[in-house]
């Protein structure tokens, strides 16, 4: 029988990385906000990442065009409300960065203005980063697929296919771009993996999706409980090496490493 090699840990800091899913201001729930706050402050990881659809945008939305919601006078409220969320973010992490991914509700102010106001459209002030004040709060904002960790990329989750199994669309994603995914945009929470290659040599593709932070009661359209839960995510980089990590948000608190938050 071999002998087994033993080796004295280092203790080597590696980074992490802490990812935030789909909030969709003003239908957050403010208990899974108030857990997030804390875990960011507490955990203080080297980098944040939100998946996109940070806030809802219902009033440009094609579902409310030429309705009552269309005209809601709220619009620059909920951007207030998002603002002061993504600030506190940016507040418990200190130093570290904070990148922001594009995302179908985070396009509709864009969208809304080409399609119905093209001759604005060429404006910076009415881009979603802009109006969001991302650059003035040290928040960077990815319009294409970020590679946030060694192999792995940002991704809202509506660049391909949409699969009911929670995961699969990361993966599909993953599948696609060679690369692994975390994603958020199906509200699911899910982490997957796919292996290829011959025995010895190997490769795996990992498919991460970061569920949703939205009190599902605040929104009306909803008519049964959808297959969602609440979650984020975790990348813990250790040079190449990323292990990723879905972290369940259970009745208004995250539970990891041993402690409670919120």
């Amino acid at each position: 029988m071999a002998e087994r090699e033993l080796s004295q840990g280092s203790g080597s800091v590696v980074k992490s990385i802490v990812i935030i899913p789909d909030l969709q201001i003003p239908y957050h729930d403010m208990r899974a906000l108030n857990a997030m706050w804390e875990f960011v402050e507490k955990f203080r990881p080297t980098t944040l990442a939100c998946v996109g659809d940070e806030i809802d945008s219902p009033q440009v939305s094609r579902w409310t065009k030429a309705l009552a919601g269309e005209y809601e006078p709220t619009l620059q409220k909920h951007l207030d409300i998002t603002h002061g969320v993504m600030l506190n973010f940016r507040q418990a992490i200190g130093k570290g960065e904070f990148h922001v991914m594009r995302s179908n509700h985070g396009d509709r102010i864009e969208n809304y203005v080409k399609r119905y106001a093209p001759g604005l459209s060429s404006l910076t002030a009415l881009r979603i980063d802009a109006l969001l004040r991302y650059e003035e709060i040290g928040v960077t904002y990815h319009r294409k697929p970020y590679e946030l960790a060694p192999g792995w990329l940002l991704m809202h989750g509506d660049e391909g296919r949409l699969y009911a199994t929670p995961g699969a669309t990361a993966l599909g994603l993953a599948r696609k771009s060679g690369r692994s995914v975390v994603c958020g945009h199906t509200h699911r929470a899910g982490l997957i993996h796919w292996t290829e290659g011959t025995p010895g040599h190997t490769r795996t593709r990992w498919g991460l999706e970061v569920g949703h932070g939205m009190h599902t009661g605040k929104a009306g359209y909803l008519r049964l409980a959808g297959d969602w839960q609440q979650a984020m995510g975790v990348l813990t980089v250790d040079g190449g090496t990323v292990i990723p990590e879905l972290v369940p948000v259970v009745n208004g608190r995250i539970y990891y490493g041993g402690r409670r938050y919120a």
